[in-house]
């Protein structure tokens, strides 16, 4: 695990009303901002994920960090306040593979997704960033701009199939 400035606080699970919402927009660039970013990184590693949104350590706001690799293994760290998730492009194609979610824990479900993702945001001093991703890093920049829209990855899934998912999860009854 790297090491990380922040302070590891509990991830969110599905049907926590802050998941099932969309986040709020980020308007003070400070110390604050900063700190919250450091302890998302410290709360990802420490769940052994590959990117994080705000609202999945209870926190409302329009913030994601990531650790993640490309389908050629090259490594991505970062973050982006404010995502804009830029329309997809038609050439690229979409590609289906299987997802899984901190806010899920255990279980998988394959998910279809633009192949090539571009977000637009910006940094935690507030200049303008773009974060261009392929393949598995694609998936994670979709992944991480949906939970900040308030869909967490199960709710892009036929309701039984999502229940079930939920169930083996252990957040829902039998």
């Amino acid at each position: 695990m790297p090491i990380t400035r922040g302070a590891a606080r509990p991830i969110t699970y599905y049907g926590t009303p802050v998941l099932h919402r969309r986040c709020a927009d980020v308007t003070a660039f400070d110390e604050p901002l900063a700190a919250l970013i450091d302890d998302m990184f410290a709360s990802m590693y420490a769940a052994e994920g590959v990117g994080l949104a705000a609202n999945q350590i209870g926190v409302d706001l329009r913030v994601f960090v990531y650790d993640c690799p490309d389908d050629d293994g090259v490594r991505h760290v970062g973050h982006v306040v404010n995502p804009v998730l830029q329309e997809a492009s038609a050439l690229a194609g979409t590609a289906t593979d299987t997802e899984g979610c901190l806010s899920v824990p255990g279980p998988r479900a394959e998910v279809p997704r633009a192949a090539v993702a571009t977000v637009t945001g910006f940094d935690r001093n507030g200049a303008p960033i773009t974060v261009t991703g392929t393949g598995f890093f694609a998936r994670c920049l979709q992944h991480e701009c949906d939970h900040l829209d308030g869909t967490v990855y199960v709710d892009r899934l036929p309701a039984q199939r999502r229940e079930r998912l939920l169930r083996e999860a252990g957040l829902l009854g039998s």
